[in-house]
């Protein structure tokens, strides 16, 4: 699925950005904890966008739609789980810490879809 492709690739690209934002110009202006919650938010995107480019690049020779189904969850786990790490870590609102677990369970289902694609190979 183009569409896919071209989120997961922009996706890796904005991953890309935010790792070196973390590390150059946040390293001096977060508290450590921040800065790790920082971090855990980029790892966790750039896996799943490298997630929804393997998945594109699956549907692009098969039409299986649980890998569809994955790939958006992804996107919406990486909205949900990574976007309340980064909003989290420039703003010190802690409360939402509260929308992380949602983005978790989000990234779980797509892996779970994952799974039942393959199993239909």
């Amino acid at each position: 699925m183009k569409v896919l492709l071209i989120i997961g690739a922009a996706l890796m690209a904005l991953g890309v950005a935010f790792g070196a934002f973390g590390a150059h110009a946040l390293k001096e202006r977060l508290t450590p904890n921040m800065l790790a919650n920082w971090q855990t938010g980029v790892l966790y995107h750039m896996i799943h966008a490298i997630g929804i480019i393997a998945l594109a690049s699956i549907l692009m020779k098969v039409s299986i739609s649980q890998f569809s189904t994955a790939g958006w969850l992804m996107f919406a786990g990486i909205i949900f789980f990574s976007g309340s790490l980064y909003v989290m870590a420039l703003t010190g609102i802690t409360k939402l810490g509260a929308v992380t677990p949602i983005g978790g369970v989000l990234f779980i289902a797509a892996w779970v879809f994952v799974i039942l694609g393959a199993l239909k190979l």
